[in-house]
């Protein structure tokens, strides 16, 4: 599990790898606290929870990182030190429930809010869709997920 920071045109890209959705999601947001500023305190701040329902498995991505940029700028604090606890999906293959209506995505998660005085902070304006990738990668165990999402800065 883990990120990279790739240059991207007036912007920043992270490229992360995970052994399970959860962990691909948490490594994309500690891309996103890396792409924020150059060192993150080790032990300043106290950890938050946050849940995050979408309509699919990417918008649940871009909702989530979404809401982490959200809780910074209400909270003024950077989140870091992601854990995805859960990620559910549809409970059926065509995505909807026995009424017929799309059943939703639905993340758990926490954070540790850095007060952004601790830091010296670089500000990430935006998650953006602009070639975002989330993808399973490997056939079989163990297999993993690929993701690549663009932030506007």
């Amino acid at each position: 599990m883990g990120f990279e920071l790739r240059d991207h045109t007036a912007d920043i890209a992270v490229s992360a790898t995970g052994d399970s959705l959860e962990s691909v999601f948490a490594a994309v947001a500690d891309g996103l606290a890396a792409a924020s500023c150059d060192e993150i305190p080790a032990e300043t701040g106290d950890r938050f929870s946050l849940s995050v329902t979408a309509e699919s498995r990417e918008a649940l991505l871009f909702d989530y990182l979404d809401e982490l940029i959200y809780l910074r700028d209400t909270r003024a604090e950077l989140p870091v030190d992601h854990r995805v606890d859960s990620i559910a999906g549809p409970a059926s293959a065509d995505g909807s429930s026995a009424d017929g209506k799309p059943d939703d995505w639905h993340l758990e998660a926490s954070a540790r809010g850095v007060p952004l005085a601790a830091v010296d902070a670089r500000e990430v304006k935006a998650v953006t869709y602009s070639e975002m990738r989330l993808e399973r990668v490997g056939e079989g165990e163990p297999g993993g997920w690929e993701a690549y999402v663009v932030f506007d800065v």
